[in-house]
């Protein structure tokens, strides 16, 4: 197991997700504890990317509750369909919101975080059991590239997503 992410600097975000899902898979590779798993995915993308939060949401009864994350203080119990987090794990697919402003029922867990993607992540039965949720200050970060990463690691096979 590696213990450190290693990417080229200065490389399109495509070449950066290239280098970054290998080690990731590495990293998971042989340990089946889900909180582990889901914070050192949490750290690496937030070590890579910088965003300002990456964390994942865990689904308990009808709310979505906070699991590992890497970033500031967050919202802690989040609503079946409310939200962003709440929208995708109701829909069952990933959303992408360039603008947080503009989503009609955002929730502001900090009001410098302006845009967001979150990602379904669904266990053998293809129910969604948790949502990866990502937030940027920035407005110009976050794209379909990323989406298109982020739902390909949280379907990686070594990957075990059993409660």
């Amino acid at each position: 197991m590696s213990e450190s992410i290693v990417i080229s600097k200065n490389q399109p975000k495509e070449v950066v997700y290239s280098e970054l899902f290998p080690q990731l898979k590495s990293l998971l590779e042989g340990e089946t504890d889900l909180i582990a798993n889901l914070a050192n995915i949490s750290s690496a993308l937030k070590e890579v990317f910088g965003w300002w939060w990456v964390g994942f949401y865990l689904v308990k009864g009808n709310e979505l509750v906070l699991g590992p994350f890497q970033g500031p203080v967050a919202c802690t119990r989040i609503a079946f369909g409310r939200g962003v987090c709440g929208t995708a794990w109701k829909e069952k697919r990933s959303v992408l919101v360039p603008d947080v402003n503009q989503f009609p029922g955002h929730i502001a867990c900090s009001s410098a975080s302006v845009s967001e993607i979150v990602v379904p992540v669904f266990n053998e039965n293809n129910e969604v059991f948790a949502v990866l949720d990502v937030d940027s200050e920035r407005y110009d970060v976050l794209d379909e590239v990323d989406v298109e990463w982020l739902e390909k690691i949280v379907l990686m096979k070594n990957l075990k997503f059993t409660i």
